[in-house]
């Protein structure tokens, strides 16, 4: 067995977009923070791509340029904000959706407003306008505290849902919290999955444990700059198995996974982002 390690994807990680400043989980992007976001990710050139996309271009060593985006929960205003400010961009995004709640709530957070999450409609309009849908789960459970009969509900059972919704079954997966473990890591592969979300899965990170930086309202060009800069530092190697030679990594995705940041900016921007993973990590 050969095994070959990258360095990880860039991977943004939103949630809800709206003007709601009632914002206790760091959750919300403004529609005017989102769009300064793309137009700085576009000033670098850079291109925001559902993780499908951005996976199977860096499988083909076309991944240069390319930054993932999702948006996890499957929030009702990904359709009427965030979509329209994707297409002005030219960008695509994954979105993750919990087919155990169309049409309801963030009912999980304990705290902040109730807010509104997309109905089958609303799904398949996200991916009829190019986007990537994937599964958030199917009632935004914690896997790793999840009973085998829960496990197997909140990832096989939400992919044959979603299916049911969009006529494909998905390919990507992301968990719920952040939260995983090996069970869960090899629950959702059983699934049948191609991948999976994290935030900071630590040594599970892999295909199936890819890790992501959570993005919000404070997010400016400097913060992105910062994040950009230390997420190769700060998240580990990508491990990539297979039993025939490994395809080399070519110079020009090395380059767009990692630019190094300014002289004396790592350790502002390093705790900057543990807050953030730990904010995560609660969702």
């Amino acid at each position: 067995m050969i095994v070959q390690r990258r360095r990880p994807p860039w991977v943004l990680m939103y949630h809800s977009v709206s003007a709601c400043t009632d914002d206790p989980y760091r959750i919300t992007v403004s529609p005017y923070r989102l769009d300064r976001q793309l137009r700085w990710l576009s000033s670098r050139g850079l291109t925001g791509v559902s993780v499908g996309e951005l996976m199977r271009a860096r499988a083909s060593g076309r991944g240069a340029g390319l930054v993932g985006l999702t948006f996890d929960d499957g929030y009702a205003d990904f359709v009427d904000t965030a979509l329209p400010l994707l297409r002005r961009h030219g960008c695509t995004a994954t979105v993750f959706v919990l087919p155990g709640r169309l049409d309801g709530d963030n009912a999980w957070d304990e705290q902040g407003p109730r807010k509104p999450l997309l109905s089958a409609d609303g799904i398949r309009t996200a991916e009829a306008e190019g986007m990537e849908i994937g599964s958030h789960g199917l009632l935004h459970t914690d896997l790793t505290t999840a009973d085998d009969a829960t496990l197997e509900r909140e990832t096989r059972h939400s992919r044959t849902l979603i299916a049911d919704i969009t006529g494909t079954a998905p390919a990507g997966f992301c968990y719920p919290y952040g939260t995983v473990d090996a069970r869960a890591v090899d629950a959702v592969r059983t699934a049948g999955y191609g991948y999976a979300c994290a935030i900071d899965p630590g040594p599970l990170t892999g295909v199936h444990a890819l890790p992501r930086v959570h993005i919000d309202a404070s997010d400016n060009s400097v913060r992105l700059f910062l994040k950009r800069a230390l997420h190769p530092l700060r998240r580990k190697p990508l491990s990539v198995s297979g039993t025939t030679t490994p395809v080399p990594v070519r110079p020009a995705d090395e380059a767009a996974d990692a630019n190094p940041g300014p002289a004396g900016a790592g350790e502002p921007a390093r705790t900057a982002e543990r807050a953030d993973d730990e904010n995560g990590s609660k969702r």
